[in-house]
């Protein structure tokens, strides 16, 4: 089913939480490349809906674009969607560690039970191609390094973890029974412009900017695998490709950058990028947060060609360029 480019405006790729930070990054970069985007949005209040209206801006009004307000969680909600969808990109869904261990039930709702409903709308249509955000939270705190796609990831430590990795677990039983064609896309630590705000890199600018002090949970050399949205968006687009060109698939690859960058280093390369010296708050580690994420990304570079090209401190100035060019408000306390 590989697509020409001369095909593409007639196929249709279905983007569950379009309005989100990745989401309408992969819109737009879908678009570009002439497929037609059928996206769906809850707009859930974790976080402003003003600023996910102000993320699909640059698309909504795109004559190839359709959106749809549904609840993935309400059964049947999929069945207003009357366009001949070709491949889902399945990106919805509650996210954040620490909100997890408060309230474990709705990760189970809007993650398990959303991506249940995802599965059987796709069996119902006969969409066969299915491409999954999971994460790097699957491999817990494992003490193998870097983190490889074969490892035991049993030992997830917070809800969150383990809401993706039964997605995974529901995604291949529905391979089998099904024939769906399913690759699981592990994503690390992604930044850039739109990053949600209460993610570390947005919310350490944010205080800064508003002269408060930064909450450091332990000594600063926990370590995460920082990714710019625009290779971890690059690396979607190619597993849809993958997808198109292949059959009989089920796989589970890793969309990193292969380079943690300690906590203590995020924050200097903040600092140094806005002209701000932090104030900082010293405060124990929080309970299910990982040690390190450290992405092995030999595996999408061989079956996709994965390849990461924006590094860490890079990606800081264009993102603090954006956040000083929209002068976004104070959301998140």
């Amino acid at each position: 089913m590989e697509i020409k480019q001369e095909n593409k405006a007639k196929v249709s790729i279905l983007v569950t939480g379009c309005a989100g930070f990745i989401g309408s990054h992969l819109c737009e970069k879908l678009l570009i490349h002439g497929y037609q985007v059928v996206g769906v949005d809850n707009f859930d209040p974790f976080y402003s809906i003003d600023l996910k209206m102000e993320n699909m801006e640059g698309f909504k009004r795109n004559k190839a674009f359709k959106f749809y307000q549904l609840d993935l969680c309400k059964s049947g909600a999929l069945k207003m969607i009357q366009e001949n969808v070709s491949l889902v990109v399945h990106l919805a869904g509650k996210a954040g560690v620490r909100p997890s261990i408060e309230a474990p039930q709705t990760y189970i709702d809007s993650n398990i039970t959303a991506t249940r409903n995802i599965l059987d709308f796709m069996n119902e249509k006969g969409i066969k191609k299915l491409a999954f955000a999971s994460s790097s939270s699957v491999y817990g705190n494992n003490s193998t390094v870097p983190f490889t796609e074969d490892q035991n990831v049993d030992h997830v430590i917070s809800p969150y973890a383990f809401s993706k990795k039964a997605c995974e677990v529901l995604n291949h039983s529905y391979h089998h029974l099904y024939k769906l064609d399913i690759l699981n896309m592990r994503f690390f630590t992604v930044f850039g412009p739109r990053q949600r705000p209460d993610l570390a890199i947005h919310k350490f600018l944010r205080l800064m900017m508003n002269d408060k002090p930064i909450p450091v949970f332990g000594d600063g050399s926990t370590a995460r695998d920082y990714t710019y949205v625009d290779d971890t968006v690059d690396g979607i687009v190619k597993a849809c490709e993958f997808l198109f060109k292949n059959e009989n698939v089920f796989e589970t690859i890793n969309l990193g950058n292969s380079y943690p960058i300690p906590l203590n280093q995020m924050i200097e390369a903040i600092s140094k990028a806005s002209g701000i010296v932090p104030n900082l708050s010293h405060l124990p580690m929080q309970a299910g947060d990982v040690n390190q994420t450290f992405a092995d990304i030999t595996k999408a570079k061989e079956i996709i060609g994965y390849s990461p090209k924006v590094p860490f401190e890079e990606g800081i100035k264009l993102f603090v360029q954006w956040y000083k060019k929209i002068n976004i408000r104070e959301i998140v306390a």
